[in-house]
């Protein structure tokens, strides 16, 4: 992917996943929806950096044939992410929230355990989605599908 597509990825799984997290954080917590989506938006931005610059790497260690992935290499990719992430997080958590250490947490690791499972679900699909594309923009033009 080139850094244009790795903005258009990244800046559609967080959109997808503000409607999640601003959901939650107001149904989960005694926190206005006004400081919700703060919160959301707050994260979404922190989230976005770290995911050009995870993905960037580890796209670089493993290669860019991102259709071959297994499940098990989607499964770490995910859980790698999410991990930095909280530690990233936590603290902007704590001070928006207005929480103590451990209630965020354990919050974060609803949160982990969601994303992750929802990391693995969009990148597959969006993979499946974007290698449909480029075969058919290949084809379209008669060149040799990367």
């Amino acid at each position: 992917m080139n850094t244009k597509e790795r903005i258009f990825h990244s800046v559609l799984f967080e959109a997808i996943a503000l409607v999640f997290v601003i959901g939650a954080a107001t149904f989960f917590t005694d926190v206005d929806p006004k400081s919700a989506t703060g919160l959301g938006i707050g994260l979404s931005l922190i989230a976005m950096c770290w995911n050009y610059a995870y993905n960037l790497g580890f796209d670089h260690i493993f290669g860019h044939n991102r259709i071959k992935r297994t499940f098990k290499m989607r499964l770490g990719h995910g859980l790698g992410f999410e991990l930095g992430l909280m530690f990233v997080t936590q603290p902007f958590m704590m001070w928006v929230l207005q929480l103590d250490f451990w209630t965020v947490f354990l919050m974060n690791i609803s949160v982990v355990v969601f994303f992750l499972i929802y990391a693995i679900i969009y990148n597959w699909c969006y993979d499946l989605v974007r290698a449909r594309i480029v075969f058919a923009h290949a084809s379209a033009n008669n060149t040799t599908v990367r």
